[in-house]
């Protein structure tokens, strides 16, 4: 889900421009404060992008399955981790300077995001079909922000590709499960989620 971007005023327009002319001519990554920043001045409006390692990435469009395991994820996992933490559905997080991507769902500790995005996660979820290589290209980034646990739901395959022990190069393992298998989460071993939720049935 796309964030809601005010539009701006007619006079606010030259200095968008500014900012953002200033911004080219400096040939660098945009850092993530600045993103935000253009963000409340209402630039980007009705564009689906996210920041990733100082470049505007536009976001892929949803399919019906795709849709369906992200709907399916938050039910399963929002009720087994209510008082214990959050899950926030295609919201920012803030995972670096230059990178505030925006994951179908990330579980992030409990507390107020209202003055600034999460910069810690226990779980980040992404749910891919026609994304499928930059959505692994992710998993160095959400590695190197610390976040133990990195589910990819392969769409394409039908498997959940499980990233687990995080370096500053990527994660140190990766296990696929298909239909009919059960995932712990690292952050909550009490908490399990069948496949079968993340993996919407063919039609």
């Amino acid at each position: 889900m796309a964030r809601r971007r005010r539009r701006i005023p007619r006079d606010g327009v030259e200095r968008i421009l500014v900012i953002v002319n200033a911004l080219a001519e400096k040939t660098r990554p945009l850092r993530r404060v600045e993103y935000d920043r253009l963000v409340e001045l209402g630039f980007f409006v009705d564009e689906r992008l996210e920041l990733l390692e100082g470049s505007l990435v536009p976001m892929s469009p949803q399919g019906g399955r795709h849709a369906s395991s992200i709907q399916k994820l938050n039910m399963a996992l929002a009720p087994a981790l209510a008082g214990h933490a959050e899950v926030r559905v295609q919201s920012p997080f803030a995972a670096s300077d230059d990178s505030e991507p925006e994951p179908d769902l990330a579980v992030v500790p409990a507390g107020d995001y209202v003055s600034g995005h999460p910069q810690h996660a226990l779980l980040i979820i992404e749910v891919t079909e026609s994304s499928l290589g930059r959505d692994r290209a992710k998993a160095r980034l959400y590695a190197a922000s610390g976040v133990p646990e990195y589910w990819l739901v392969n769409l394409q395959a039908d498997v959940v590709e499980v990233y687990r022990s995080p370096q500053a190069g990527g994660f140190m393992e990766m296990t696929r499960h298909g239909r009919g298998e059960t995932l712990r989460l690292v952050a909550f071993p009490d908490v399990t989620v069948s496949t079968d939720v993340a993996i919407p049935r063919r039609v």
